[in-house]
């Protein structure tokens, strides 16, 4: 099994090659370093590590709070490992999801997140029900009276905590979003952005357009983006397709585009559900020469 190294520092100041030193005497074949904050779940080089990573591959890490900083962040990227059938090791933590004695040690991880999440939802309920027996309306007076300031406010408040949310899954999708729009539809970028992703995680078109309108409002995408999609030939659909997806990860193989195409239900050339890498290396060339590559 590959065992894939990643290694992270907050600042520039600091040094990953400790790190990096522990990660190749522990057998790691590639080893990617990142400075990024901890509390950031936006970050590119974990983004392509979890997209590049592959069947029976473990990406392994120094310590756990070199990957997450959050029990929940944590049991996220272990879920979309598990769903590409890889692995987690932590050097210096009793977690490798590839043992038994590892899997137990994140059944217990999640059922101490249930718990936690559980106890917050009591507290809350409990708060509200003595501030109720004490003649207290729980609330904001200002959102009571339906006064504008206040309903500003909490408008947005709920705008910063949606985009909080946006920025925490923006490396699953904007990159798709801008090299695929507008010159692919909406139907097949969506099946392109869920192809990689944990069934829990898909996106739905509405969703992903309310999104998308965010980012643009906000000035994170080009407005370019929302444009209607030109008609393509029936024929170039397939090489725009495969494109897409080798676009979004050079190095991706052969059979991993075939893996990526069957479990977004997409039919070879003849109407077949099973794609071969012959079928796969003749639609780049197509692409090739279409100039989507």
């Amino acid at each position: 099994m590959p065992l894939i190294g990643y290694a992270r520092v907050s600042t520039e100041d600091q040094t990953p090659l400790p790190q990096s030193e522990a990660l190749q005497s522990a057998g790691c074949v590639e080893i990617f370093e990142e400075h990024a904050s901890g509390g950031n779940r936006a970050r590119p080089v974990l983004a392509r590590v979890l997209e590049r990573i592959s069947k029976g591959d473990t990406l392994v890490v120094v310590r756990i709070d070199r990957l997450a900083r959050s029990l929940s962040h944590l049991l996220e990227v272990i879920e979309r490992l598990e769903a590409k059938g890889a692995f987690f090791r932590s050097l210096q933590d009793p977690i490798d999801t590839s043992s038994p004695q590892g899997k137990f040690t994140l059944q217990v991880l999640g059922a101490a997140a249930e718990f936690e999440r559980a106890l917050i939802r009591e507290r809350t309920k409990a708060g509200l029900a003595s501030a109720r027996a004490k003649g207290r309306v729980g609330g904001n007076p200002g959102l009571r009276t339906k006064d504008p300031a206040a309903l500003r406010k909490v408008r947005l408040a709920r705008q910063d905590g949606y985009m909080e949310r946006l920025n925490e899954t923006a490396q699953d999708w904007v990159p798709h979003v801008r090299r695929l729009r507008p010159d692919m539809a909406w139907e097949d970028v969506l099946r392109i952005i869920n192809a990689p992703l944990p069934h829990d995680r898909h996106w739905t078109q509405s969703r992903l357009l309310r999104a998308v309108k965010a980012y643009v409002r906000d000035g994170f995408l080009p407005a370019e983006v929302l444009g209607r999609a030109g008609r393509r030939e029936t024929e170039d659909r397939l090489p725009a397709i495969v494109a897409a997806i080798k676009g979004a990860d050079p190095e991706i193989t052969l059979q991993a585009i075939c893996d990526r195409l069957e479990s977004m239900r997409e039919r070879t050339p003849r109407g077949r559900t099973s794609w071969q890498p012959s079928s796969v290396r003749m639609l780049l060339e197509r692409a090739e020469k279409l100039g989507l590559l």
